[in-house]
């Protein structure tokens, strides 16, 4: 597999974890922030087309998905395909401090950002943080991932807990821009016990295997 050539900052063993991921996420950050709008739009016109292929995708009957913030690829494409197909969309719901919620995508009007940084939101009922349950697969951001299935997320570990309520055997699929894929080999990403792996990851070039888990009957 290969993986664009990162301008972000290594590990040492001197590296203290926390303190590293936070630097590397300002590094992403900032690089993410250089892309102009028609660039973010092309990305996830991509990405809709790359993650389309995935067979867990192209059956589900009900997908874990998000609407992005800012400097995240444009995950709107994907929202209104699958939609489209009359797949059922659940997206999260940010609660107070780290309360975790679901509910169901009702099309890009719904859609509301609610505080700055966040990410736009339904207005449609609840569900409650069980509903992830009922997904067949889950696409989750990052701002980093590694070929090991190493995900870096924005810090608040929202989506390492709201994980615990999925079965086992549903994959999870965690969408960055090429040059945030990180050959583990050479440059593995710190991993700390309550970190959720991801099964595959999606780029707007395309998708890969990562984690190969034991099948559910």
């Amino acid at each position: 597999m290969r993986s664009d050539a990162q301008p972000y900052r290594h590990v040492t063993d001197e590296s203290e974890i926390e303190d590293f991921k936070e630097l590397l996420r300002t590094d992403i950050r900032e690089a993410r922030a250089l892309r102009s709008p028609r660039r973010r739009a092309e990305a996830g016109q991509a990405l809709a087309d790359v993650i389309e292929t995935i067979p867990e995708v192209a059956k589900a009957r009900c997908i874990s998905l998000y609407a992005s913030r800012p400097g995240e690829p444009d995950m709107s494409w994907l929202l209104d395909r699958l939609a489209a197909r009359g797949v059922r969309v659940l997206l999260p719901v940010l609660g107070a401090g780290l309360q975790r919620d679901w509910a169901e995508y009702a099309g890009a009007d719904d859609l509301l950002q609610r505080a700055p940084g966040r990410p736009p939101e339904p207005g449609s009922p609840t569900l409650g943080p069980e509903a992830l349950a009922q997904a067949d697969v889950v696409i989750a951001p990052a701002l980093a991932i590694d070929t090991r299935g190493t995900r870096l997320g924005q810090g608040g570990g929202w989506y390492d807990r709201a994980l615990e309520y999925l079965p086992p055997g549903v994959r999870v699929i965690g969408v960055v821009y090429p040059e945030e894929l990180y050959d583990a080999e050479v440059r593995p990403l710190p991993r700390e016990p309550h970190d959720h792996l991801v099964d595959a990851v999606a780029t707007p070039q395309e998708w890969h295997e990562l984690v190969i888990r034991p099948k559910t009957a």
